[in-house]
């Protein structure tokens, strides 16, 4: 039986270590050495609770990278001890999570789930373009990419410009490239070479006349033209420079207005993309509690809003919205600038936000907590409470004693003496009582005696 402990403690000891061996502590001297290799690193802080609830994932991550023959090594740093070293990095908060290649550093901005980082350091860590050689490799990138960036052609000035923004954007998609005969007969390309995007069952052509520069398509392109949109989605629409037209809608809606609403955004996204495709993206929100925080009110569902990530405008509708042409009307006005903005991001609104944001925090404390809220909050606000108490009693004593210093010194030599003498005619009225009540209380005292010895 020893022996089988013994053994159980080995193995768990030899499993740790294992585990623990497949991310490294990093120091400052990672500076000089990192060169050298691919590195995933996780910058932290000892007291970050985002950072102890990513740790668990963190070797997980490690274990299945190192498992799979990945070349990316995973690392993490303290930031707080190595404080110089994390600034050169950039690093603003924790847990902060780059991918180190060569002389470049890549920020990850996805959920910090154990599929979606892998999905990243495989992606950045590979090469910019990845190269379809077949048809059938083709048709298989397409099964698994939504949305899908494609170079057609041979070497140009083009193709140069697309493996700088595939360098720059390839922690948000893939880049591939072929030649033309990898693409199916359906598809036809206005001229070669072509910067082509498949998404939503079509195809679209890159056109530096109509659509600017490269990196900026990319950008506006790498999501599908509508979308089902929660909070981190919005974040990252808004770095496409899109106004971000939403169906706030409940999903169990019994009467079928949601699903209606919803079916119009979708008809407006697909029949009316030559329109709006370059200044709008589509999608709908399940519940309007996020919507409601982000413009500090209350929409009503199911409704159309129209948000301006960048300046934090918003729009809504003036007239119902409950036919595709109205849909369309309220997203021509907003697009010619004759529909009212509302909200934005001036001083008033800022100081609005400060105070909304106070006033949901001591909310969610008192919901989740009672005990907790009425401690945190109730004993401060008592404290507070007595200090001006204190003080503005303090205020009052000293203001009386300031009006008998002002009035007397308002008075003539005169008018002090007569005041005096008033003082002193009633002391002298006073006197005799105070000293007859003396006498009185002095013969109670000596008849006490007496009379506890009669009784």
């Amino acid at each position: 039986m020893a022996e089988v402990k013994v053994s159980l403690i080995c193995a768990v000891v030899f499993l740790s270590s294992t585990v623990l061996a497949v991310v490294e502590d990093l120091d400052d001297t990672f500076k000089d050495t990192r060169v050298d290799d691919v590195w995933l690193v996780d910058f932290y802080a000892p007291w970050c609770g985002y950072c102890k609830k990513l740790e668990p994932i963190w070797y997980e991550i490690g274990a299945e990278l190192k498992s799979s023959g990945s070349p990316v090594r995973v690392g993490k740093m303290d930031a707080t001890a190595y404080s110089g070293m994390a600034s050169e990095f950039g690093v603003r908060g924790y847990p902060t999570i780059k991918l180190l290649k060569g002389e470049l550093a890549y920020n990850y901005k996805g959920p910090r789930t154990k599929d979606d980082i892998i999905e990243f350091a495989n992606r950045v860590a590979g090469p910019a373009v990845r190269a379809l050689p077949s048809k059938q490799m083709f048709d298989h990138m397409m099964k698994r990419h939504e949305v899908l960036f494609l170079y057609v052609g041979g070497e140009s000035p083009l193709k140069e410009k697309y493996i700088d923004v595939a360098s720059e954007l390839i922690v948000y998609t893939y880049f591939f490239s072929a030649s033309e005969e990898v693409l199916p007969e359906s598809v036809t390309l206005p001229e070669l070479p072509s910067v082509v995007v498949f998404k939503d069952g079509s195809h679209y052509s890159y056109d530096e006349y109509e659509d600017g520069s490269l990196s900026s398509w990319v950008n506006k392109e790498r999501f599908q033209g509508y979308l089902q949109i929660d909070g981190f989605t919005l974040y990252e629409l808004g770095e496409t420079g899109k106004l971000v037209a939403i169906a706030v809608i409940d999903e169990k809606d019994p009467t079928g207005q949601s699903s209606r609403l919803k079916s119009l955004i979708q008809r407006v996204a697909k029949e009316y993309r030559e329109h709006f495709n370059r200044d709008f993206q589509f999608g709908h929100m399940d519940g309007k509690d996020y919507i409601n925080s982000l413009i500090m009110g209350d929409v009503a569902v199911p409704s159309i809003i129209i948000l301006n990530t960048s300046n934090e405008q918003y729009f809504l509708p003036s007239q119902p919205t409950e036919s595709l042409e109205q849909v369309v009307h309220f997203i021509n006005s907003v697009l010619d600038g004759t529909a009212q903005p509302q909200g934005g991001d001036g001083i008033i609104q800022r100081i609005k936000r400060v105070a909304f944001d106070a006033r949901s925090t001591i909310m969610s404390v008192f919901r989740s907590s009672p005990v907790l809220g009425c401690f945190l909050f109730g004993l401060p606000l008592g404290v507070i409470s007595l200090m001006c108490y204190g003080i503005c009693t303090a205020e009052a004593e000293d203001g009386a004693e300031d009006m008998e210093l002002v009035r007397r010194e308002g008075l003539t030599d005169e008018e002090e003496e007569e005041e005096e003498d008033e003082r002193r005619r009633v002391a002298e009225l006073e006197g005799p009582e105070e000293e007859e009540n003396e006498e009185e209380e002095l013969d109670v005292q000596e008849k006490a005696p007496e009379d506890k010895k009669v009784d």
